[in-house]
């Protein structure tokens, strides 16, 4: 794994960490092939619940390494494989919270579009900035902005390229969690351990079924979450909770 890029396990949780703050921890091909690797691993670890996305030094990411790109470096762009952010494209099977402070903008406001959940600083900042520049957005931002927070307010970030802080993010559904600047992988931190208190397959099955339905007919959809619920019933897991419930209860 790169340099640019720390992968710190705690408990059941993984901490991956952007490290280039010289460059607001924008992400160059070397650290995007880094960062799928980090969310391969942690995907493929029966020790791991939750991970958690954060960036070094205050700043969440500024996008795609420009400088990098301008010096004729650019990140991998193939219609095939990983993402120019790295694990963009992937439908992991377990959650990952993003830990915001500072800028989420560009491809680091794509990477955190990606997360299941957003834990922002109020003075953190999102918006698509690389609109000034005619950068566009390829790595998600159009697909999972919209879907995320409505058409509308999608419109007006994508549109315009504006700011949006903390608090205005958190109001249209961008961030889920605010806590005071520095304290965004705490909150983070926090969110997890209530993530990893649960009973895993059957919030991983509802997880995976709610991405999947975006693709599917409403028939198809619910077909698939009863498949989903059914293989959740027929586990271990199951009958230990019902069993918990019943002697909660004193039936």
């Amino acid at each position: 794994m790169a340099e640019t890029v720390r992968y710190e396990v705690e408990g059941r949780r993984v901490v991956v960490t952007i490290d280039r703050p010289e460059r607001r921890n924008a992400v160059d091909r070397e650290t995007a092939a880094a960062l799928a690797d980090a969310f391969r691993r942690f995907d493929a670890d029966g020790e791991l619940d939750v991970a958690i996305l954060t960036g070094a030094q205050g700043c969440f990411c500024a996008g795609a390494d420009l400088r990098a790109i301008a010096a004729g470096a650019p990140n991998r762009v193939a219609p095939e494989g990983d993402g120019p952010m790295g694990p963009t494209r992937m439908l992991l099977s377990k959650p990952v919270i993003a830990a915001v402070e500072g800028w989420a903008v560009a491809g680091g406001l794509e990477l955190a579009l990606w997360c299941d959940m957003r834990v922002a600083a109020t003075d953190a900042r999102f918006g698509v900035l690389c609109r000034r520049f005619g950068v566009p957005l390829i790595d998600g931002g159009t697909v999972r902005l919209p879907r995320l927070i409505g058409h509308s307010h999608a419109m007006d970030l994508i549109l315009t390229g504006r700011e949006v802080g903390g608090e205005e993010a958190q109001r249209i559904g961008l961030a889920n969690r605010l806590c005071p600047p520095g304290g965004a992988l705490d909150g983070a931190r926090e969110l997890a351990e209530q993530l990893t208190a649960f009973p895993q397959a059957c919030m991983r099955a509802d997880r995976l079924s709610s991405y999947e339905q975006w693709s599917m007919p409403l028939d198809g959809a619910l077909q698939n979450e009863l498949e989903h619920g059914v293989g959740v019933i027929a586990s271990p897991e199951f009958l230990a909770g019902v069993a918990r419930f019943t002697r909660k209860r004193g039936d």
